[in-house]
């Protein structure tokens, strides 16, 4: 008995990390589609209320549990965590692929680390310092091996590199000054701070003056709209939950499995995935590794 239910155990683990793998790999191919007629602060604000919206039920309970001395930086880390990657990434993907970006995004661990160093006072290993070389050695490589290469291709791929790195800053952020608060609780506060912020953007940029009824401008929204409850507000949850039953480390490996589902997703979609992309990939997730071996 005990051994089933071990088996059992590891079965529901795994099935959350490919589970998420799926869905934040989905995420960037879902932001393609919503900027097929929307423009991407549209794609980007309609991405936040909808996350914005699934967890309004839980924003209350939130709200008592977090510390008020604590409320400004959860906010804080909602914006570099969530708020400004959305609107970066919609706009880099205006001008590069959604596989391009899937694997951009693989770089994240590695500004952790470069961020924690920088402003948290983090020390680092001989190792971790290899692993950061050889990351930025693949994405020099990943950029020159793209099909096209130019002043305008590689302002917008430094876009995604930017929101990488905020995401590097609230890792750290949250890790350092927000221990005992939950992860959904900080999800819930700072993502139904943003709904009006975001609504504002939709109403300045024309949103709700657009046809919606059109069929084009549905699917937009639509695929919008997914991105916000699957690959933010529901992803937010099952990860909260892998990383409760299985550990951080684990958990952590859902870095590695993310490109490889939006490449996949690229090539259905008709983008070009040549094998230097993809062998970038590799010396970059090899950096990754070597950041966080223990």
């Amino acid at each position: 008995m005990p051994k089933l239910f071990f088996v059992g155990d590891r079965f529901i683990n795994w099935l959350l990390f490919i589970s998420l793998c799926i869905i934040w790999g989905s995420s960037f191919i879902l932001m393609k589609t919503g900027l097929n007629i929307l423009s991407p602060y549209q794609v980007a604000s309609i991405r936040m209320i909808s996350a914005g919206l699934v967890l309004l039920p839980f924003a209350i309970k939130a709200f008592k549990h977090i510390p008020a001395n604590k409320r400004l930086l959860v906010i804080l880390s909602g914006l570099l965590g969530s708020f400004f990657p959305a609107y970066l990434f919609c706009i880099a993907e205006t001008k590069i692929d959604s596989a391009l970006a899937g694997i951009m995004n693989a770089l994240t661990p590695l500004f952790v680390i470069i961020t924690g160093i920088s402003f948290f006072q983090m020390r680092i290993k001989m190792r971790q310092l290899m692993g950061i070389l050889i990351g930025f050695v693949g994405l020099c490589l990943l950029i020159l091996a793209g099909n096209t290469v130019s002043l305008q291709y590689f302002g917008y791929a430094m876009l995604v590199l930017i929101a990488t790195l905020f995401y590097g800053i609230n890792v750290n952020l949250v890790s350092k000054f927000m221990q005992g608060i939950g992860s959904l609780e900080i999800a819930a506060m700072a993502f139904v701070f943003l709904i009006v912020p975001c609504l504002q953007i939709l109403y300045f940029t024309g949103y709700f003056a657009l046809p919606l009824s059109n069929t084009a401008y549905l699917t937009s929204t639509l695929a919008s709209a997914v991105l916000g409850i699957g690959g933010t507000a529901i992803a937010s949850v099952l990860f909260y939950m892998l990383v409760k039953r299985a550990g951080a480390l684990f958990s952590s490996m859902v870095t590695y499995g993310i490109p490889f589902v939006a490449i996949a997703w690229g090539i259905w979609g008709g983008e070009q995935v040549n094998a230097m992309q993809v062998g970038c990939l590799c010396i970059i997730l090899g950096g990754v590794y070597m950041v966080n071996k223990k």
